[in-house]
């Protein structure tokens, strides 16, 4: 039977995250760099082989966030994970991208002088849920309770629980919002917790 090997808290303290919540698991298979710019709330997971590369703006990770496996967030400007969102399997985020006009040299090895890499806040918000393989480009928000199907690619606004699909995603539908109530249920039990 597969059991994941997930940090303990301890291990977790001395990733030096900026702040780090209770029942946090982040697999030891996951890859995280600019530790000191990544905050994570309380009862996150993060599966084996994400890389979470945390710029300038850093990545902001709510409460009740699960990152599947092989997710990659990376970028110079923030990336934002509100509460009870999830990005499933090979997910990726992107803050940050090269210029593909063929104007100026792509990749971080040459000059940033002669680049053309553009930087845009990307924020996943409340209830959103991102399906595999999808890909959120720079200057991506994805409002309250929005749904992306698979394989999709956002570069704009997602509207609060609209139900997005394709490459550029596109409204196709709008989402229930029972999940608000289920909410509720869940923030009362973790309020028992000890």
């Amino acid at each position: 039977m597969f059991k994941a090997s997930y940090y303990s808290e301890a291990e977790l303290r001395a990733l030096g995250l900026a702040e780090v919540g209770e029942r946090v698991r982040i697999s030891r298979k996951a890859s995280i760099y600019g530790a000191g710019n990544i905050v994570v709330g309380n009862d996150v997971r993060i599966d084996d082989f994400c890389v979470l590369g945390a710029g300038e703006g850093g990545i902001h990770i709510g409460s009740f966030v699960h990152i599947a496996v092989y997710c990659s967030l990376i970028g110079r400007a923030r990336i934002v994970l509100e509460d009870f969102s999830g990005l499933s399997s090979r997910v990726s985020v992107y803050s940050s991208s090269d210029d593909y006009s063929g104007e100026k040299l792509t990749n971080p090895t040459v000059p940033p002088e002669l680049a053309g890499v553009q930087h845009a806040e990307v924020v996943v918000g409340r209830h959103v849920i991102v399906g595999a393989g999808s890909v959120l480009l720079p200057g991506a928000v994805l409002e309250q309770g929005a749904a992306v199907g698979a394989l999709s690619l956002v570069r704009d606004r997602c509207q609060a629980f609209g139900v997005y699909f394709g490459s550029p995603a596109r409204k196709i539908g709008e989402r229930k919002r029972d999940l608000l109530a289920l909410e509720e249920r869940v923030l009362a039990g973790s309020r028992r917790r000890p």
